[in-house]
């Protein structure tokens, strides 16, 4: 057992990324492989995180199985540091803690951002998107500046490395996650994949591939089921089984620790 949980933060200002829904699949990934997962949902307006579990505690009480799962809290109104207090009771004990942040700018979402082991940061792969995150020249597509966001993760990320050693944790590794690339246009996946190249040697973030967009999964937030649930899903069809592996393969490119071995539990099934 590690003395502090591994920190994943999944942020992002813009909302419509697909931060929730790979939150979520994410944590019960972790969960699957035997780990003690929870989570906490910043966003107490739409509570999407929270109530995805919730869903999944229904079906699991209806259909009488017991499934890889996290304990999920909202959180409303609390400072960093009731934050914190409440991170280290709830989460005494857990191997991570996955935090699911507000799709807008929030005082709290930041702070958290800045608290992360891995930082996720999912986008469409849009120049609306990318913006966030840094400004394009409207001719050539050059990056001409980082954005507020990118800065305060810039920042963050000296801090992290001030305190790494006393605080005996690894640098923070920050993950830009494309989401939705099989909807891109190819001249324009090629000048974002292009931007940000750029953009991740100026700042040091990694970028993975993400999950596409697919009506698999809206259809499984009211049973609460993922796509590792397999014998709890039915039938698949050949674009679900392609969407298990867009998930199987980012998981591994988060490289949390833990290893990237198959979830025992999910290859039992």
């Amino acid at each position: 057992m590690v003395s502090h949980p591994h920190r994943i933060v999944f942020a992002n200002e813009k909302g419509g990324t697909g931060k929730s829904t790979t939150a979520v699949h994410v944590a019960v990934a972790l969960a699957f492989r035997g780990a003690k997962v929870v989570a906490f949902d910043l966003d107490h307006r739409q509570r999407t995180m929270c109530r995805y579990f919730e869903n999944r505690a229904e079906t699991m009480r209806r259909r009488g199985v017991d499934l890889p799962t996290a304990q999920c809290h909202v959180v409303e109104g609390l400072s960093p540091d009731e934050m914190e207090a409440l991170v280290a009771e709830k989460a005494a004990g857990a191997d991570f803690v996955v935090i699911d942040t507000p799709g807008r700018d929030d005082p709290l979402a930041r702070h958290s951002a800045t608290t992360a082991d891995t930082l996720v940061t999912p986008m469409n792969d849009s120049f609306v998107d990318f913006d966030l995150i840094g400004q394009v020249e409207g001719e050539s597509f050059k990056v001409k500046k980082l954005s507020f966001y990118a800065e305060l993760i810039w920042e963050a990320r000296l801090k992290r490395s001030r305190a790494s050693i006393n605080e005996k944790r690894a640098q923070m590794d920050w993950v830009v996650v494309r989401n939705r690339t099989g909807y891109t246009e190819a001249r324009n996946m090629a000048r974002i994949e292009q931007a940000l190249t750029e953009m991740s040697k100026r700042v040091g973030f990694r970028v993975a591939k993400g999950l596409s967009e697919r009506v698999i999964y809206r259809e499984l937030f009211p049973s609460g089921l993922t796509l590792l649930d397999k014998g709890h899903l039915g039938d698949l069809g050949t674009s679900h089984l392609v969407a298990r592996q867009e998930l199987r393969g980012l998981v591994a490119s988060l490289r949390l620790p833990g290893g990237a071995s198959e979830p025992a539990q999910e290859a039992a099934q």
